[in-house]
């Protein structure tokens, strides 16, 4: 029997989908959660092979949960779910040595059949956005240039910037243009737009 903890912050979407890996007769959800830190108390609690994450929830998103899981609970398999498949996402959810990445729009069909193999130590990710992936490449942003983006993604000006992260402001703006200049944007704001549709900031 498979055992399978489900987390997914609206709840609407979560009891239909407990509802229908329940209906599979080599399927147990165990536990619910609407919160990725909740999610991985529920396998370290029950022992679940299996946890079906939401990329998107308050707190510790989907793909954060599934890389304390593989250091914290490392038999439990992972599938990652989201509503908007970014290539940026999947090269996050690689990195944390996820099992599966799909799609919400998928049938269930599909779903069940992801779950099962995830289960089963093979490895799922939808054939469309993983083309899109390798086409696109990984995020090409440094650790730093990508808190830099994200905090003019917040409206932090230069100089508040430069204070964030003690530099000056010179240096801030060298690598502001150097981010524009990278992701072959017009501005800073088009920088933002382009980072964002690929899912290259968390």
């Amino acid at each position: 029997m498979q055992r399978i903890v489900l987390a997914e912050d609206m709840h609407m979407i979560r009891a239909a989908l407990a509802a229908l890996l329940d209906l599979e007769p080599d399927m147990e959800v165990v536990a619910q959660a609407d919160r990725g830190a909740d999610a991985v108390a529920a396998v370290l609690r029950t022992g679940a092979d299996t946890a079906v994450l939401d990329i998107d929830m308050p707190g510790m998103d989907g793909i954060t949960a599934a890389a304390r899981l593989r250091e914290q609970a490392p038999e439990c398999r992972t599938l990652i779910l989201t509503g908007m498949g970014r290539p940026g996402q999947l090269w996050r959810a690689l990195d944390a040595k996820v099992c599966g990445f799909l799609v919400k729009d998928a049938s269930s069909e599909e779903l069940i059949g992801a779950v099962r193999r995830v289960g089963a130590g093979r490895r799922v990710i939808d054939p469309e956005l993983a083309i899109s992936a390798w086409e696109i490449g990984d995020n090409p942003l440094t650790a730093r240039e990508s808190e830099m983006l994200t905090l003019v993604g917040d409206g932090v000006e230069a100089a508040q910037i430069a204070c964030a992260t003690s530099l000056s402001v010179g240096t801030v703006r060298n690598y502001l243009t150097a981010i524009v200049n990278k992701l072959g944007a017009r501005n800073r704001v088009d920088a933002l737009r382009v980072a964002r549709e690929n899912g290259w900031l968390a």
